[in-house]
């Protein structure tokens, strides 16, 4: 089935609420993720209805019909692929890979994202954490721990980061964090929960709770940070 590019955007933006457990997906929290007008998001609702692709009821709110969620996630499966390509394969940064994959992964062609896949090696998470559908709908564990939740002088790994503004991971890149970066949490200050950390050993730096509850963790992670 073809779909424009708008309703793909929309498609990806629904499978990603629903990847998050968002427990009833409304209109409303549609427009607040694509910073689309509301009416223009009832009428896509609409659109994407017809085509079975999804089913919407107010008492349950959207819901990814098997066509449409088999649909969504061959469109996430083709950005995140492109994402590993662009950073591995043409040296971007991370900061720089969303917006082009955001272009590239409209590109139709059935076989693209599987020859692309097994030229990269089947990597199971893109390079902001993200889990990496697989030809079968399948795909690794997201991870949901944020570095905001730990208690004081655990030690983690970054995982995977919520956020992935530009702005964002330019910050992180001056902090040298990057996925697989050892953190310990040091100390929650009290007054505004802003949190003290030492990163991969070094000397402590203080974050926001904002920081911390965009950055995703492991805390199997062991190593002496």
């Amino acid at each position: 089935m073809i779909h424009t590019l708008s309703e793909e955007n929309y498609l990806k933006c629904i499978y990603r609420l629903y990847l998050d457990k968002v427990r009833k997906i409304t209109p409303t929290a549609i427009a607040d993720m694509l910073g689309n007008n509301p009416a223009s998001v009832v009428d896509m609702i609409r659109k994407l209805s017809d085509k079975t692709l999804i089913t919407y009821d107010k008492k349950k709110g959207v819901e990814l019909t098997v066509i449409g969620l088999k649909d969504a996630a061959l469109i996430v499966r083709r950005h995140r692929l492109w994402e590993v390509f662009l950073l591995e394969k043409l040296g971007y940064d991370w900061d720089e890979i969303h917006d082009i994959a955001e272009e590239l992964e409209h590109i139709k062609d059935s076989t693209l994202a599987d020859r692309l896949d097994k030229f990269l090696g089947f990597p199971e998470y893109d390079p902001h954490g993200d889990p990496i559908p697989q030809a079968n709908g399948k795909m690794a564990k997201p991870y949901s721990l944020t570095l905001a939740e730990l208690k004081p002088s655990t030690i983690c790994r970054v995982a995977a980061v919520r956020d992935t503004n530009s702005d964002f991971l330019q910050y992180l890149l001056k902090l040298d964090i990057g996925i697989g970066t050892p953190i310990k949490l040091v100390e929650i200050i009290t007054f505004d929960n802003s949190l003290v950390i030492s990163i991969n050993g070094k000397e402590n730096t203080t974050v926001s709770q904002k920081f911390g509850q965009n950055i995703l963790v492991d805390d199997s992670f062991s190593e002496d940070a």
